[in-house]
């Protein structure tokens, strides 16, 4: 579970989950900008839209305000 403040800056910055791994980003409290570096795409995300990272896709985040978010990691495509 991270905070605007505790998010770290590893997250904030590109990085990638590994082959073979999914991700899904929760937000349980305000907004954060989900940026897809390839291919280029910009989201919002909030309580009502989780974000699904592919595996080895880059991408950041960025906190838009006080928020609460945390990841889960599957080995296989999650369901939202």
């Amino acid at each position: 579970m991270f905070d605007e403040n505790t998010l770290p800056a590893a997250l904030r910055g590109e990085h990638r989950t590994k082959a073979g791994v999914w991700g899904v980003i929760r937000v349980l409290k305000g907004r954060i900008r989900y940026r897809v570096l390839d291919p280029d795409s910009d989201t919002i995300l909030d309580p009502d839209h989780p974000g699904l990272v592919l595996p080895d896709q880059p991408h950041f985040v960025d906190p838009l305000g006080p928020i609460r978010m945390q990841v889960e990691f599957y080995n296989q495509m999650p369901d939202l």
